[in-house]
């Protein structure tokens, strides 16, 4: 068995309000913004500031709430898609960085909005096979820095920031079976094209998209009514995969944690779902879409504020870029 025996999240200091954002897009009003993605603020990380500055910092908050000494850890688990090179591994500069031993494994891992379930699914894996015993997971990402400015839409979504979370062989929570799935056809919807082995120099070329969205190959470009479709076919089969493979009902899951991709998507899901709007977590106000991160602040927030308490069975699912989806049910015990 592997349990979660810490978590903790880091956001950069630097804000961007909607009051900030719309004096840039007079067409739009601070009440709008907040009404239709559900985010007041978000945080930008600084030109010099990357996705491995948050995850250190995320990290060395766990380290410091939870009493954790570097040297405990054997296994680091970094999600990414802003590494500081191309190579070597960010995992391995953040290794020396937080003062993990040299004879712990570390890799990055490039995944979105559901690589805090699939790094829970290595993670425990590894526990499992007797290959570690505490693996620090950490997922951090910076994906502002691929907005175009001019990107209203998707500057009001999205947010920097970086979680932290240690599974053990002992913990608070236990994780349970796993679903996850991958859909490749549908890559191009959430994209950026440049940058790569595949399209290595900026094209400076960009299109509008059946929506009127501009599509830019030099910047990050979401197909938000594809990636909404996808969502609402996706999430529906794996909650009901994911409750058979975990042999319960609906009526034993007393909570859910799901990517906050935004306030619209999670409402429309949890009605086409039909789940209990009391037993569905919903909070972008102060952090708007942080990727890979938003599951694990989600889970850090709601232990503070003591919505998930003992006993408590707490279904956690992340979709989106990929495209991709995986969820699990935990397991919440004493701390």
């Amino acid at each position: 068995m592997a349990y979660i025996k810490a978590i903790s999240y880091y956001l950069p200091e630097q804000v961007l309000t909607n009051e900030e954002l719309v004096k840039e897009f007079p067409e739009w009003s601070a009440e709008k913004v907040a009404k239709k993605v559900g985010v007041n603020i978000r945080h930008v990380s600084k030109e010099n500031e990357t996705a491995v500055d948050l995850a250190e910092k995320a990290a060395k908050k766990l380290f410091e709430e939870y009493k954790i000494s570097p040297k405990e850890i054997d296994f680091l688990l970094l999600c990414t898609q802003s590494p500081d090179y191309v190579l070597p591994s960010s995992a391995c500069i953040l290794q020396d960085r937080l003062g993990i031993p040299t004879s712990a494994g570390a890799f990055d891992y490039n995944l979105g909005c559901s690589g805090c379930v699939y790094g829970m699914a290595v993670a425990k894996g590894l526990i499992a096979s007797g290959i570690a015993k505490n693996v620090l997971l950490i997922t951090a990402e910076t994906y502002t820095k691929y907005l175009h400015q001019e990107d209203k839409s998707n500057r009001s979504i999205f947010g920097d920031g970086a979680a932290a979370c240690l599974v053990s062989t002992n913990g608070f929570a236990e994780i349970g079976d796993f679903v996850f799935g991958t859909d490749g056809s549908g890559a191009e919807n959430l994209i950026v094209k440049t940058g790569a082995a595949r399209n290595r120099n900026k094209t400076g070329k960009f299109k509008t998209d059946e929506e009127e969205h501009i599509k830019r190959d030099d910047y990050l470009y979401m197909n938000g009514g594809a990636i909404f479709n996808f969502t609402l076919q996706a999430v529906p089969k794996m909650i009901k995969d994911l409750l058979f493979k975990s042999k319960m009902t609906a009526d034993e899951i007393d909570y859910y944690v799901f990517h906050q991709a935004n306030k619209f998507m999670l409402d429309t899901i949890r009605k086409v779902c039909l789940l209990p709007k009391e037993k569905f977590y919903v909070n972008l106000e102060n952090t708007g879409n942080t990727v890979s991160s938003t599951i694990l602040i989600g889970l850090k927030d709601c232990l503070e504020n003591k919505t998930i308490q003992d006993g408590m069975q707490v279904m956690i699912a992340g979709f989106g870029v990929g495209l991709s989806w995986g969820g699990t049910v935990l397991k919440f015990f004493s701390k």
